[in-house]
């Protein structure tokens, strides 16, 4: 977790009630915290409390997983973002090519008619 140069802190806290995990420093998409929510069939505690440990572990997992899903999109956008120059670059040289051939005929019809 901490790539990209990130300097932001995470830290874990039980609360007032000592049976949930309050994550602090980190922002979740629904989806994350929707798998979150789901049961696992982990080992929990007797009262019902999930451990500390497993809980620390699936965030982490679970961040990655969303790290490497956001890398993907931004890998897809980049290769998209490089095809549409290549068909950008393609298609200004078929019009500069067209251009010139429309001038080569244009200078030609002219010399035809200045010689009739």
């Amino acid at each position: 977790m901490g790539g990209g140069g990130s300097t932001r802190r995470v830290t874990f806290e039980a609360d007032e009630n000592e049976n949930i995990t309050v994550v602090k420093g980190v922002r979740l998409s629904d989806s994350v915290i929707d798998r979150m929510k789901e049961p696992s069939g982990r080992q929990h505690r007797g009262s019902g409390a999930v451990n500390d440990e497993d809980l620390k572990k699936r965030i982490a997992e679970e961040l990655a997983l969303e790290r490497a899903r956001r890398d993907s999109e931004a890998q897809k956008r980049r290769l998209f973002g490089k095809l549409l120059e290549r068909e950008r670059i393609s298609s200004n040289e078929h019009l500069t090519r067209a251009m010139l051939r429309e001038r080569a005929a244009s200078e030609e019809e002219r010399q035809k008619a200045q010689r009739f």
